[in-house]
C-alpha cells in the first residue's frame, strides 16, 4: 500500500484509517485483536478512536479506547502504528446529551488526554484532536492547550475535526505568529456523494464544501482524513437492494441515483465491489486524503484495503 507523509512531521501513514467506532459493540476481545492484527498485516498503520465512542451506548464509558487499548497492551505493537484519539465531544453519556454543549476548555480537554493516555495504555498521542469546535472560544486559546500538551509529550501533533475552513485559517494565522506547527490533520464528512446530500440531523458536523478544497490544495501540511467514507451503505444498498431501501437516506436525492449508476458501471469497468469504487474516489482528487474506515470484520478490511490497489482515473467520478 502507498504510503502518506504529512509535510513537517516524521509520521509516515497507510492511504486509509481503520476507524475504531465498532470497536467494543461489533467486536471485543480475541476478535478485536484479530483485526486490529490484520490491519497491520494487510500494511495498515493508522488506528482513529476517541474518547467519546460509543459512550451513548451505556453502561461502559470509553468502549472503543478500552478495546484497543487492551490490544496494544497485550501485542506491544504500540512502535508500529500511528495513533489517533480525540477529545471535547459533548457528553453523550448523559441522560439528554446537548451537542452544542461545549467541552473544549483547557480543564475538559486535560480530563479527556489523560482519560485516554490510560485506556489506551501508552505514553503519548501521535495525533490528537479537538472533536468538535466552540467558535466562542478564541482559536488562540485552543492552540495554547495543544501546545501545553506536545509540550508535555502526552501528544506528538495536534488536529482539528468538525471546523469550518473560516476557523482552520485563523488557527493557522495564530500559529505563524506564535511560530507553531499547527494542525496536522483535518476529519470532516467527505465522501462521493455528500456534495449532493441532506444535512444531517446533528448541526455540529461540518462537511467538505468548495472552500475547504480549495484550502486543502495549498495547505498540505493541514492532512485531509475524511469519515463517513462509503457514505452510510447509500451506494451499496441502492444497487444490491433497490430504490426503496434507501428512501429514508440523507444520501436520497436525484444527483446521488444518478452517482449509483456511475458506481455500477465502475465496478464492471474496473470489476470491483461498490465498498471499492466508492473508497476509490479519494485516491483521484486535487489534494491528498486519507479516508476513515470502521470494518464490521477482517474481510471488509481486507475488501477496502483492495481500493488502492485500483488504478482509478479521476475522469471515472466527474
Amino acid at each position: 500500500m502507498k504510503k502518506i507523509v504529512i509535510p513537517d512531521t516524521d509520521l509516515v501513514l497507510s492511504s486509509m484509517g481503520m476507524g475504531c467506532v465498532n470497536a467494543g459493540l461489533k467486536w471485543d476481545g480475541k476478535e478485536a485483536d484479530y483485526i486490529f492484527d490484520a490491519f497491520l498485516d494487510m500494511g495498515g498503520n493508522l488506528y482513529d478512536t476517541a474518547r467519546v465512542y460509543s459512550d451513548w451506548v451505556l453502561p461502559e464509558i470509553g468502549r472503543s479506547e478500552r478495546v484497543l487499548g487492551d490490544w496494544l497492551k497485550r501485542s506491544g505493537k504500540r512502535n508500529r502504528m500511528v495513533l489517533i484519539t480525540k477529545g471535547g465531544h459533548p457528553d453523550m453519556a448523559c441522560p439528554k446529551p446537548d451537542l452544542h454543549k461545549s467541552r473544549m476548555r483547557e480543564a475538559d480537554m486535560r480530563h479527556d488526554v489523560e482519560q485516554s493516555l490510560q485506556a489506551l495504555h501508552t505514553d503519548y498521542i501521535d495525533l490528537y484532536f479537538y472533536h468538535r469546535d466552540d467558535e466562542s472560544v478564541p482559536a488562540e486559546e485552543l492552540i495554547e492547550t495543544m501546545e501545553t500538551f506536545v509540550k508535555e509529550g502526552k501528544i506528538r501533533y495536534y488536529c482539528c475535526s468538525n471546523w469550518s475552513t473560516s476557523r482552520m485559517k485563523a488557527a493557522d494565522s495564530c500559529c505563524r505568529k506564535k511560530g507553531c506547527r499547527g494542525f496536522a490533520a483535518n476529519q470532516v464528512l467527505f465522501n462521493m456523494g455528500s456534495r449532493f446530500m441532506m444535512p444531517l440531523e446533528d448541526d455540529t458536523i461540518r462537511y467538505m464544501d468548495d472552500e475547504m478544497q480549495e484550502y486543502h490544495k495549498k495547505n498540505s501540511e493541514n492532512l485531509a482524513m475524511p469519515y463517513m467514507g462509503i457514505c452510510s451503505g447509500f451506494f451499496h444498498n441502492f444497487i444490491e437492494k433497490g430504490e426503496d431501501s434507501v428512501v429514508d437516506s440523507p444520501y436520497y436525492t436525484k444527483e446521488n441515483i444518478r452517482l449509483a449508476e456511475r458506481v455500477r458501471m465502475l465496478t464492471e469497468k474496473y470489476q470491483a465491489t461498490v465498498t471499492q469504487v466508492v473508497l476509490g474516489f479519494f485516491t483521484c482528487r486535487d489534494f491528498q486524503c486519507v479516508p476513515l474506515y470502521g470494518p464490521r470484520s477482517a474481510e471488509h478490511l481486507k475488501e477496502a484495503m483492495g481500493s488502492f490497489e485500483i488504478p482509478f482515473k479521476k475522469e471515472d467520478y466527474e
